[in-house]
């Protein structure tokens, strides 16, 4: 009777499981296991149309669970705010997707605002992403000929303040216009993700280790600089932000040679606390990348004045990395010595949390 039951049948599932354990008939583990909520396109029984849909499930359920995502396109904007809670799809082929930007419209009237943009947001600690695509589908291209909305920050996956030990592995992220968003307040180890994008498209405040990922330069037609891959906002009491270990650094067809920056510092909003901090180690880096590697970037100051922050200022470096990409013609490029590229290593970024040994 119970091996005729789908795995999918999540609800049907547990009822039987309960009702099996009262009897007997099922060990008081196997009743007490996670429950796995589906996500399908199939519309089959006891399967989740969204995310969205899914999560509302999880939080009903009181207790811990997981959710499995069907290869499919769910055309939605969710937020994760369950804890501990694990996400997995099947592969690239699982697509969660959204096109919002920060300079279009919410259902409400108003600019949906850079964070707001965001196809998926967690901003519960602890989370899993694993196995699935996340995209923004805005047409960047498009709007860099019209200019129509004034807006193309547009975030494909955003991992809020406080969202601490965010776990993401074999994902795709894309987007053109800051594609990955890790803000202030937040540890999170991502392993072999893809993630492309065009300005600045992997930004924010967090300490973030980027291991053995591949970070792909998008084509923006007639732009000169065809983009920055990375905008640290870091702290200035913070030591470490953005570290990419072991990543290939590659490019779109048309993205011409010494056309991307490695990266610029950002200073959000003007505050000087921030001092951004981003390191590439072991990284192979194609022709792309500018030989001056890093840019400066504007803010306005206390004082009202328009300045820029400085590479040199700010706190850039590389180490041990290869390729066309890796001239070191530049005093920009700073370089990291023997003894000081272990600081930056996964066992000394993260305190007493180790994720890649769970």
């Amino acid at each position: 009777m119970l091996g005729s039951i789908g795995p999918e049948l999540l609800l049907d599932r547990r009822t039987l499981l309960a009702g099996g354990a009262a009897m007997g008939l099922i060990a008081p583990a196997a009743a007490a296991a996670h429950p796995e909520i589906i996500v399908s396109t199939s519309g089959r029984s006891g399967t989740q149309p969204t995310l969205t849909a899914a999560l509302a499930v999880a939080r009903s359920l009181r207790r811990p669970a997981s959710i499995r995502i069907e290869a499919g396109l769910y055309q939605e904007k969710p937020i994760v705010d369950i804890p501990d809670l694990h996400i997995a799809g099947e592969g690239p082929d699982s697509v969660i997707s959204f096109g919002a930007a920060a300079g279009l419209l919410d259902p409400q009237g108003r600019k949906w605002g850079t964070g707001g943009s965001a196809t998926l947001t967690v901003t519960a600690p602890g989370v899993t992403l694993a196995r699935m695509t996340i995209r923004n589908s805005f047409d960047y291209l498009k709007d860099k000929v019209t200019n129509a909305i004034g807006g193309t920050q547009a975030v494909a996956l955003s991992v809020a303040r406080g969202a601490d030990r965010m776990i993401v592995r074999d994902c795709t992220i894309q987007g053109y216009q800051d594609t990955l968003y890790v803000q202030e307040m937040c540890r999170a180890w991502f392993s072999g993700c893809r993630i492309s994008g065009n300005v600045d498209f992997i930004f924010g405040g967090a300490t973030v280790l980027f291991e053995r990922c591949e970070l792909k330069s998008r084509f923006a037609p007639g732009a000169a600089i065809q983009g920055y891959i990375a905008a640290p906002s870091t702290p200035i009491n913070v030591s470490a932000g953005f570290v990419f270990e072991k990543c290939n650094l590659i490019r779109e067809a048309l993205v011409p040679d010494h056309s991307v920056f490695l990266g610029r510092p950002w200073r959000a909003g003007g505050n000087m606390r921030l001092l951004g901090a981003a390191a590439f180690l072991d990284c192979w880096m194609d022709a792309h990348i500018f030989n001056e590697g890093w840019s400066a970037m504007g803010y306005t100051n206390p004082a009202g004045i328009r300045t820029q922050l400085t590479p040199q200022e700010a706190r850039l470096f590389e180490g041990g990395s290869v390729g066309p990409g890796t001239a070191h013609s530049s005093p920009t490029r700073r370089l990291l010595s023997t003894d000081e590229m272990p600081f930056f290593r996964r066992d000394h970024l993260f305190g007493d949390w180790h994720p890649w040994s769970c």
